[in-house]
């Protein structure tokens, strides 16, 4: 119940993985022979299975490491190609760790500024702090596809639209996004969009940087990089192959996912009656519910659920740590809604049969706490 931190690799996708690793070992640089011509090939055609997923050009794709690898190259790469001044950012005050870390990397060297959108309680951005960001005459905007946390799903083709009217660039953080929900890089003319294999069932350590046109992936390597690596051929394989079962797939699997995830929340609303749900219900992620039981220890309850049901209190890249998420404290929700918050992320190997037993004991553990922390 924690797919959001990541998911199992598809057993599919590990069988391409081995494959290269086992049978096609060649540097994919190393061209003068025919094991370095057979991972190229497999590197091409991954290229073109990423690129199709998101209706990119394959000369826009860029592997990395992950999401926050190509979240930090497009800031670098906005600040390297801004040479007059000092890069002026706009961001949503709900943006993942890894942008507002990047972001604020810009600003401890002197950079980069930034200016904040704000949401509302649902995790929405509110138009008018969009319009007055773009209206600082800013260069850069951060905006995901979709929130990691509560699973607000953001219009991203009409941000596109007006960021592009005011003359700024796009970043779209689409690592939760991705495969769920409509992204077209060329259509929309995304300039920058980030994204993680190991979020769409494939192997960790590998994801995407994918950038509207072939001159900014020259730029990236010539401004920021200066050199591009030995390529990860079994992990850029295995993305591939993520991407094409997700696009062939997706559509069917966030349907029964979807229905899973709401015979979860009818089980807990029923059986909690003070439990809140977080975020927007009629524009999240298939797979998202993030709840709230207010004044409730969110800790004290997963540390019952440990061994049992895997649920998270926020983001993994703030897993264990003690302060409020900055998400629940943009969307204004009080410190007894914060403190009672457990974010829950289906999968499509999740089944009703998983979902009535989390259920069960969610309810158990909450009732527990309840009943410990009345004495009783």
């Amino acid at each position: 119940m924690d797919h959001h931190a990541t998911t199992p690799v598809d057993p599919r996708v590990a069988d391409v993985v081995l494959d290269a690793m086992v049978n096609v070992f060649g540097n994919a640089n190393s061209v003068d022979h025919t094991h370095g011509e057979a991972a190229l090939e497999l590197v091409e055609r991954a290229t073109a299975e990423v690129a199709d997923l998101i209706g990119s050009d394959v000369a826009g794709v860029r592997f990395t490491s992950g999401s926050t690898e190509s979240i930090r190259l497009s800031v670098g790469h906005a600040i390297a190609t801004r040479r007059d001044r000092v890069l002026r950012v706009a961001a949503t005050t709900v943006e993942h760790q890894a942008v507002l870390d990047a972001i604020r990397i810009g600003i401890r060297s002197g950079l980069a500024e930034v200016f904040w959108i704000e949401v509302d309680a649902e995790a929405n951005i509110r138009p008018e702090s969009l319009q007055a960001a773009l209206r600082e005459k800013v260069d850069l905007v951060c905006v995901m596809g979709a929130n990691n946390e509560v699973g607000t799903i953001y219009p991203v083709e009409q941000i596109a639209r007006d960021v592009h009217l005011a003359g700024a660039k796009l970043l779209v953080d689409g690592t939760q996004a991705v495969g769920r929900v409509d992204l077209r890089v060329i259509d929309w003319g995304l300039d920058y969009l980030a994204f993680s294999s190991h979020k769409m069932y494939g192997p960790k350590g590998v994801g995407a940087l994918v950038v509207s046109n072939a001159a900014m992936h020259s730029e990236i390597t010539e401004h920021v990089l200066g050199h591009d690596g030995t390529l990860n051929v079994p992990g850029i394989a295995g993305f591939g192959e993520a991407c094409r079962l997700m696009g062939a797939e997706g559509p069917g699997d966030e349907g029964r996912i979807r229905a899973c995830r709401d015979r979860l929340e009818a089980r807990l609303v029923q059986d909690l009656p003070d439990i809140v749900v977080n975020g927007s219900r009629g524009n999240r992620l298939a797979h998202n519910l993030h709840l709230s039981v207010p004044g409730m220890p969110n800790d004290a309850v997963i540390a019952r659920l440990r061994n049992k049901v895997a649920v998270s209190t926020g983001a993994a890249c703030s897993s264990g740590a003690q302060t409020p998420s900055h998400v629940l404290k943009a969307m204004g929700l009080s410190e007894d809604m914060q403190e009672g918050a457990i974010r829950i992320g289906l999968g499509k190997w999740t089944t009703q049969d998983d979902v009535d037993r989390a259920a069960a004991e969610i309810v158990a553990a909450v009732r527990e706490v309840g009943r410990s922390m009345r004495g009783i």
